[in-house]
């Protein structure tokens, strides 16, 4: 009997377990510009580190809000972007690398020092039109609240019209 108690429990969970949130559809930069050839699309771009605090927080809370994840994977392609890793990338036609660091740091890759225009702080993001276009960066730890309004500034081309502060009046 307790078996059969089991069994049916599993059965009525499995529709549930299977519309469960997925969580936000990371990629590659590369996977996403790809994607952008065919099915353009805005690029949301995390740039982070594996040793900041703030980039594991906003991991935790704010890209595991409901909202946020859907409304991510409806409006952007989203890329989780390693400041610090090593892979070459080839980005409309200048390859970007990681250089190394000095005395024992780590080294910033060229293509997040290109994204973030120098201003190195994680986490960022950055956001990038359907042409691969920088549209902006945004830096620091934000809530599902306070991301939720820049997420849907520029997936609704609101920033063509009117300024942010403006915008979330």
């Amino acid at each position: 009997m307790k078996r059969l108690w089991i069994v049916i429990m599993v059965l009525i969970s499995l529709p549930i377990l299977g519309n469960a949130q997925e969580g936000i559809h990371w990629m590659t930069f590369q996977e996403a510009v790809k994607l952008n050839e065919t099915a353009p699309k805005k690029i949301f771009i995390d740039v982070f580190t594996d040793w900041c605090g703030w980039c594991k927080k906003m991991d935790q809370t704010t890209f595991q809000d409901e909202a946020v994840v859907a409304y991510m994977n409806e409006n952007y392609y989203a890329v989780k972007f390693n400041a610090e890793m090593n892979d070459t990338i080839v980005f409309n036609g200048y390859t970007y690398v990681n250089e190394g660091g000095v005395n024992g740091r780590r080294g910033t890759h060229q293509l997040a020092i290109v994204l973030l225009k120098g201003r190195i702080s994680y986490p960022s993001y950055v956001f990038l039109n359907e042409r691969n276009r920088l549209l902006t960066v945004a830096p620091g730890y934000m809530s599902a609240n306070d991301f939720m309004p820049v997420l849907s500034y520029f997936a609704t081309n609101a920033y063509q019209k009117q300024r942010f502060k403006d915008y979330i009046k």
